[in-house]
């Protein structure tokens, strides 16, 4: 099955999303946002630079806190995405929210799904973004970059998943959002 942004469009659309219900945790907004290149669907992460508060040197979506002057959640995502990745808010097709997850670092996450046209000229942050990756779906849904990692949490045991990219891992609050997409979009792959 090819992956377009049409056939992604339909299974964002039916899912509903959770949201945490945790008014502890400091609202954030991300992006995952796809593009077509060389023939393929890719996602756009980056690596953040030592210079970022929170996070150093993972790789993430664009994205970040919620400010005073967002008006919603989504009005974060794209704000964030146009200060680290220099791509406009009006460039970007959304396509659908995921489930909302919490970090360690005490954020509340909501993703976004969007769409950009290929060939994007991206105008990363040198004080946020160290690298940019344009990450082929086709890859994250190849098993053989897939690595379990299992941790004692709070309710016990707990395996995720983390995706390895060249030399790059994926892990974290980002492997989860993925690991749920990619659930969505390929449900025979998990």
């Amino acid at each position: 099955m090819k992956l377009t942004v049409e056939s992604i469009r339909g299974p964002l659309a039916r899912a509903t999303p959770l949201t945490l219900d945790d008014p502890g945790l400091v609202p954030a907004g991300v992006m995952l946002l796809l593009f077509p290149k060389n023939g393929e669907l890719c996602a756009l992460l980056n690596k953040r630079t030592n210079l970022v508060e929170h996070h150093k040197g993972e790789i993430s979506f664009p994205g970040g806190a919620q400010d005073p002057e967002d008006t919603t959640i989504l009005d974060t995502a794209l704000r964030e995405t146009h200060e680290e990745m220099g791509v406009k808010r009006e460039d970007v097709d959304i396509l659908g929210r995921l489930d909302q997850v919490s970090t360690g670092s005490r954020f509340s996450i909501t993703p976004f799904v969007g769409a950009i046209p290929g060939s994007y000229a991206f105008k990363a942050s040198r004080i946020e973004v160290a690298k940019v990756l344009e990450v082929p779906l086709a890859l994250l849904l190849d098993r053989a970059n897939w690595r379990e990692e299992t941790r004692f949490e709070q309710r016990g045991l707990a395996t995720r998943y983390a995706y390895a990219f060249g030399d790059h891992l994926i892990y974290g609050a980002t492997a989860r959002i993925l690991t749920q997409f990619l659930g969505l979009i390929a449900p025979a792959s998990r």
